[in-house]
């Protein structure tokens, strides 16, 4: 088996079991503590390139979800969280993606993938930010709901379940 798909076939298998290890063995965390000013202060490209502004989305309830091109998990829930933004973007929400990609993988994924929401590049920023945010574990896909003041109102560790993320967005409604 030649090597390159070896190292795709470990780094999915990898991908998985980190999703479903976090799934069954970190709880949903509220919030408590965690600041998002780091969040707001930070700017990081689209995927067309132009840079971004995070506090252009303040006063907004926030779905912001971690993700990285090369995690299945992630790749899976994003139609879904489209089809959410899409459902909720006139109830004063948001879906934000943040890479822990460079811009030629999200901008290549962009072009591949349509979604409702915007997609921002990071790098290793990303997974710093996840961090200042209760990412303590570096796993993906990472969600945080803040609240429309800014605090957060809930962490996810891995695979979101779609009608529980809609359970949180309409108490904060």
């Amino acid at each position: 088996m030649p090597k390159k798909l070896i190292a795709v076939v470990a780094l999915f298998a990898l991908s998985v079991t980190i999703g479903l290890v976090s799934r069954s063995h970190f709880s949903n965390q509220d919030g408590a503590g965690l600041s998002t000013q780091t969040l707001f202060a930070a700017s990081f490209p689209d995927a067309k390139g132009k840079t971004q502004a995070l506090k252009q989305w303040q006063g907004k309830i926030i779905v912001l979800n971690f993700w990285a091109t090369w995690c299945p998990p992630c790749r899976d829930e994003m139609p879904e969280l489209s089809v959410l933004n899409t459902k909720y973007q006139n109830k004063n929400v948001i879906v934000l993606g943040i890479a822990t990609d460079d811009l030629g993988l999200v901008k290549e994924f962009a072009e591949e993938t349509p979604l409702s929401y915007p997609l921002l590049a990071a790098d290793m920023a990303g997974s710093d930010l996840g961090a200042t945010l209760g990412n303590s574990q570096d796993v993906l896909p990472y969600t945080v709901i803040i609240k429309a003041d800014g605090s957060v109102a809930k962490t996810i560790f891995g695979r979101l379940s779609m009608p529980e993320l809609e359970k949180t967005l309409n108490k904060l409604i």
